[in-house]
């Protein structure tokens, strides 16, 4: 049986809930021309507001992504040569 919710793009839901605190339409308005309920225009609307913020705090964005993808590939790294050196360890008798 499948699922019978629809599921939208978060590039559809930026758009929509942008052009929701536009205000150029009422919200109403707006979720009749999308296709979706007003509720769910109101709960984006919503969440691009309370996440405005943290766009602009200082470790956000692009660098900080990077910054934590290169954690994790270094973690992984100390974890496979922590494994490489208490095998060698062992085969050296040590």
């Amino acid at each position: 049986m499948t699922n019978g919710r629809k599921q939208y793009s978060a590039a559809f839901k930026a758009k929509a809930a942008l052009a929701a605190i536009a205000g150029h339409e009422t919200v109403p308005e707006l979720a009749a021309r999308l296709g979706v309920h007003p509720n769910q225009v109101y709960t984006w609307k919503k969440a691009v507001l309370e996440g405005a913020a943290r766009l602009f705090e200082k470790g956000n964005g692009a660098a900080g992504l990077d910054a934590e993808r290169e954690k994790d590939r270094l973690y992984q790294q100390i974890g496979r040569l922590t494994m490489e050196r208490d095998f060698l360890a062992r085969k050296s008798g040590l």
